[in-house]
């Protein structure tokens, strides 16, 4: 199994900054995508940022030039730096990733329990 682990999430103002962090651990012998979700309330979940171990990137349109993904592969590790923040941006943010473990050949999808990003005055 896969855990992750998000943080930094939080309240801040319109056209603030926030950086989330989301740790990888477990039996892992190799992790493929690392990605950011979304959800906010009465919405479906949607995906914001993705980055392959190769350092790849995709964004959600609506987050181009606002926010920066990217991955430490040593410590299994992937960040977002979110900035000019909007209200709009207000969700549930969630760590996804594909990745196999040491006893099984199949990559796998997991999931974070996600950290709440509320932006406001």
């Amino acid at each position: 199994q896969v855990q992750l682990v998000e943080s930094g999430g939080g309240l801040v103002q319109p056209g603030g900054s926030l950086r989330l962090s989301c740790a990888a651990s477990g039996s892992i012998f190799s992790i493929y995508v690392m990605s950011w979700y979304r959800q906010a309330p009465g919405k479906q979940r949607e995906l914001v940022a993705g980055i392959t171990s190769g350092g790849n990137t995709n964004y959600a349109d609506s987050v181009k030039g606002r926010f920066t993904i990217s991955r430490d592969n040593a410590k299994n590790t992937v960040y977002l730096q979110m900035n000019s923040l909007k209200p709009e941006d207000t969700a549930a943010y969630f760590c996804y990733t594909v990745a196999r473990v040491m006893v099984d050949t199949t990559p796998r999808n997991y999931w974070g329990q996600g950290t709440q990003v509320t932006v406001s005055s």
